[in-house]
């Protein structure tokens, strides 16, 4: 299994939604970095389940046991290995899985790839569970680009057919990042938390679930950081963020709504202020190139409904080789779009270290 990531600091994820315990190992940090446990603990509760009816009833504290890489509160140097315990699995929901694979869940295609191996239980090491020892990683890499002076917030763009306040993504604010990235319900508008949660509730209330977009973004990351064709920033963060279960599609900047304009329209004037170069717009989404303009970094995520719903559903018995129904159980987030967000801020600031300990390319 391809279960880890990065450039000049690695990351590893191991474990299972059932399993005795899920965790990370982050190699390549410089040492002498102090960690912020508080905010640690702060970013691991954002996405941490069973906090509200928009997400699953499964009730994990979350708390990361370090068991190497800190000494006195900073960084050694060495790898910093952190475990989760899982303690509140249900693992005989999930008893006929290996004979009756989920609709939208990799069941399946895992029993074939692993030749009916794989963890089965709560989706195994596919699972969503897997995203908590994401945002510990994160959130120790956040407090590393916060001193460096870069702020990374998300916010959720839309569920459902209900939109907030986009970014302006030439002007986005360290404060309103800040902000953001403290948020249980991170939105702009005032009143799109209200509006989003109905959606939720109906689809809850129907046992279906249903999807949205996230958008994030990044400022204060100096020009010049990332390479062309493959090693573009926009590359180095979707293998990241497609590591995300439930991300079915990325766009930067202007994204797809490029495609209906014209190059008069999307290209961003270059324009000089307080001495630095910037440009007017920010349709690339702060990459040009593959390279980081000085620009905010600023992209979207589209994360599908939740499969696992509670309607009777089509599926095949791979023992006796026919069609089967099937009708599932267990505890499921209606909506996983409000949990991923500081999933999605945590692969980011990972992503974004990784490229500053790389330098830029100007700096030689």
């Amino acid at each position: 299994m391809s279960s880890m990531t990065g450039e000049n600091i690695k990351l590893s994820i191991f474990g299972e939604s059932h399993g005795a315990a899920i965790g990370v190992v982050i190699d390549g940090l410089p040492a002498g970095e102090p960690l912020d446990f508080e905010e640690i603990g702060a970013q691991m509760s954002r996405r941490a389940p069973g906090r509200d009816k928009t997400s699953t009833q499964r009730k994990e504290s979350d708390t990361p046991e370090i068991l190497s890489g800190v000494l006195d509160g900073h960084t050694t140097g060495s790898p910093l290995c952190a475990v989760i315990k899982n303690s509140d699995a249900h693992s005989s929901d999930y008893d006929d899985l290996s004979r009756f694979p989920r609709p939208g869940h990799a069941d399946f295609t895992a029993n074939t790839r692993y030749g009916g191996f794989s963890d089965f239980r709560g989706g195994g090491h596919f699972s969503g569970r897997l995203t908590a020892p994401m945002v510990f990683a994160g959130a120790v890499c956040r407090g590393l680009l916060t001193r460096r002076g870069v702020n990374i917030g998300a916010h959720i763009y839309s569920i459902g057919g209900v939109n907030d306040t986009p970014f302006d993504a030439a002007n986005v604010g360290a404060e309103t990042l800040r902000e953001l990235s403290h948020m249980t319900f991170p939105v702009i508008g005032s009143e799109s938390e209200a509006k989003m949660r109905e959606v939720i509730e109906a689809a809850r209330m129907g046992s279906d679930s249903v999807g949205g977009i996230v958008e994030c973004a990044a400022q204060g990351l100096p020009c010049g950081l990332g390479d062309p064709i493959f090693g573009g920033v926009e590359n180095r963060l979707a293998s990241v963020l497609f590591g995300i279960p439930a991300v079915k599609g990325l766009e930067f900047g202007e994204g797809f709504g490029a495609a209906r304009l014209h190059g008069s329209e999307n290209n961003d004037a270059f324009c000089m202020s307080d001495g630095k170069v910037k440009t007017a717009t920010n349709h690339s989404g702060g990459i040009l190139g593959g390279i980081t303009s000085g620009m905010p970094v600023v992209f979207r995520l589209a994360f599908k409904p939740t499969p696992s719903i509670f309607l009777p559903q089509q599926t095949v018995d791979l023992k006796e080789g026919c069609n089967a129904a099937l009708q599932i159980k267990g505890r499921h987030d209606p909506c996983v779009v409000i949990r991923a967000v500081p999933v999605v801020e945590a692969l980011t600031a990972f992503c974004m270290l990784d490229l500053m300990l790389g330098g830029c390319k100007g700096d030689a």
